[in-house]
């Protein structure tokens, strides 16, 4: 695994990192269907075997399912590995909206820090905060503090879009932004990628398989079981990017998956610390970590077409 600095924190990265959404399982929240705690559990080890470090959560995905599995499997590599999760939706007081009062975030981390079995986590992000909030001294306050005390190592942002991604950064105290790319939605490219460089902030990269579309794997005929986040979306939309999905088939070098070619592409950006790729199994995790020829220039990023539509957000 080829390793990346992550911004200017001083931390680096291997190059794909974990996703657990997935892993959170359904039976709370939206996610991508039913999950099996053994093969989530044998997903994370494989991804250790193969060389991951950075392991992606947020505290509302499975409602803490997925930051438990992951302190169960991290614990005794905690020293090795990086973990990032996201604070700011509120599961615990009935039904989950946006909480980003001060006094919530410390008892939303600490709640999270239980879970992962850690005194800390490397990457603290804000989920989806509005961009009215991320200049507010309260909230910014309330964050050093918690770096300060050693709850966090580094702060930063993930960001529903592009538009809120760049407004993260643009507020000056994130290091560390998230966000949308792939080959069917490239924009952050264009705008996102070349600020945060200037100013040092890493990119972290999510949805580089179009939630799981870009796989290859499904065809107009699928469809999504209850419980998996794209059942909601509207049959045309997805047989419309299943479309686009075809168009980029010739790009595949041999031997390479569908996934792999995905994967590469957001490699390809040198802005990108690392990316994000969800995984539920063994099998997806083997797949999506070895993207062979990933070294090579790809020449997509002028020729893939954006999506029309904005696919919901992890």
């Amino acid at each position: 695994m080829v390793i990346r600095p992550l911004g200017k924190t001083g931390l680096q990265t291997a190059e794909i990192a974990f996703g657990g959404w997935a892993i959170g399982g359904s039976r709370h929240e939206w996610a991508y269907g039913p999950t099996d705690d053994a093969q989530s559990r044998r997903a994370i080890r494989t991804a250790l075997e193969l060389g991951c470090t950075l392991f992606d959560t947020a505290d509302v995905y499975g409602r803490g399912h997925s930051e438990c599995l992951l302190g169960e499997e991290l614990a005794s590599v905690r020293s090795s590995v990086l973990i990032a999760t996201k604070i700011g939706f509120d599961f615990y007081h009935g039904e989950t909206v946006h909480n980003l009062h001060p006094a919530y975030l410390r008892f939303a981390l600490h709640r999270s820090l239980d879970r992962l079995r850690t005194d800390h986590v490397d990457i603290l992000q804000l989920h989806n905060p509005p961009r009215n909030v991320l200049c507010s001294p309260e909230l910014i306050t309330t964050l050093e503090r918690l770096r300060n005390q050693g709850k966090a190592r580094v702060l930063g942002v993930s960001a529903a879009t592009v538009d809120d991604a760049i407004a993260a950064v643009a507020a000056g105290w994130p290091e560390v932004v998230q966000v949308p790319y792939n080959m069917l939605a490239p924009e952050a490219e264009f705008a996102l990628f070349p600020l945060a460089t200037s100013r040092g902030v890493a990119a972290l990269c999510r949805e580089v398989l179009a939630n799981g579309l870009l796989s290859g794997k499904y065809d107009k005929l699928h469809r999504f079981a209850e419980g998996d986040i794209r059942a909601l979306w509207p049959h045309e939309l997805v047989e419309g990017i299943l479309r686009q999905v075809e168009t980029l088939q010739p790009y595949r070098r041999q031997g390479e998956s569908m996934a792999q070619l995905a994967i590469r592409f957001a490699l390809e950006a040198p802005a990108v610390s690392a990316v994000i790729c969800g995984c539920k199994t063994s099998a997806q995790v083997r797949e999506n970590f070895a993207t062979p020829g990933r070294h090579s220039t790809l020449n997509l990023k002028r020729t893939a077409a954006a999506a029309t539509a904005v696919l919901p957000c992890a």
